[in-house]
């Protein structure tokens, strides 16, 4: 079967003149052109799209109905190619376009609300993606190129390194998030304040560094932890900590979710810090990151 001939840029504009002026002499000049190729030109697009769009006489043309339905059609078609140039230019830019961010649960309780809102107002044209997603995950995502940024806890594997840019954002202590119903020191806990209760934490799978700081950080203080459950997200394990299973081990910012049941206490001994950092692969920087990347690290002091 024949492919349908699309009408050109070129033959539109001069049908939109012809339409317009309903004079081919006038529009003729209009467009800087002799009479005949236009008159041409407007018999080859009629052609091309099977259909009449001018009735002409001796004396007068005029739109027949569907060269009245082409005319607005025909507008926005040109003015949609106009506007392709400067559109590229802003994508290019990092002004226009699409941020693909993915992020781990703790960014949403501390940088990311902060950094989204003062990036939107700054660049409007950016459509931003969001995907919460563990930080295997993200690093699977970065590799299929499914993500342009990942906001995640490091390190990055050796064998990704070659291939994934990283920036620490943000470093903070762990505290306790503990259940209301579980007596506890006012002015900040000890380690064997909690020795004894059931411990709630990632699995090791999805976030190396936190689980092996956290079970260290019992050792180094002659303590073996008696692990009670392992869930993905830290909103189950705040929820695992508010029903009563055990405590929990957690990033400051953790403290901004606040759930009925949960206290969070500080550690009156020096606490293991965590690391949130930024990843992104080295050979597919999105235009839009560029400006993305200030907000995020100062949203971060």
């Amino acid at each position: 079967m024949r492919e349908p001939h699309l009408p050109e840029l070129r033959q539109l504009k001069q049908f939109i003149a012809v339409a317009e002026e309903l004079h081919f002499g006038r529009a003729a000049q209009r467009l800087n052109m002799t009479q005949p190729p236009l008159s041409q030109s407007v018999q080859n697009l009629e052609a091309t799209l099977g259909v009449a769009l001018f009735v002409r006489t001796t004396r007068q043309i005029a739109l027949t109905e569907a060269g009245q339905a082409l005319l607005p059609e025909a507008r926005r078609i040109l003015a949609q190619a106009e506007n392709l140039a400067p559109m590229l230019q802003e994508v290019v830019a990092g002004t226009a376009g699409t941020l693909r961010l993915a992020f781990i649960s703790i960014a949403d309780y501390s940088i990311l609300p902060r950094t989204l809102k003062a990036y939107r107002e700054a660049f409007p044209g950016i459509r931003i993606e969001l995907h919460e997603a563990t930080t295997d995950r993200q690093l699977s995502m970065l590799q299929e190129g499914e993500i342009d940024a990942g906001l995640l806890i490091p390190p990055v594997p050796a064998h990704l390194q070659s291939m994934i840019s990283y920036q620490t954002v943000r470093t903070e202590p762990l505290i306790v998030a503990a259940p209301d119903s579980m007596t506890l020191p006012a002015g900040g806990v000890s380690l064997q304040d909690i020795a004894g209760a059931p411990l709630i934490l990632f699995p090791r799978k999805i976030a190396a560094a936190l689980h092996d700081t956290i079970l260290s950080f019992y050792r180094e203080h002659g303590l073996t932890p008696v692990i009670a459950q392992e869930a993905i997200q830290m909103q189950t394990i705040i929820g695992l900590v508010a029903a009563g299973m055990g405590v929990a081990l957690v990033p400051q910012a953790v403290a901004n979710l606040q759930r009925p049941g949960v206290v969070y206490h500080r550690l009156r001994i020096a606490a293991p810090l965590v690391e949130t950092g930024v990843a992104w692969r080295k050979d597919m920087p999105a235009p839009a990151l560029q400006h993305f990347l200030p907000f995020l690290l100062s949203s971060s002091c």
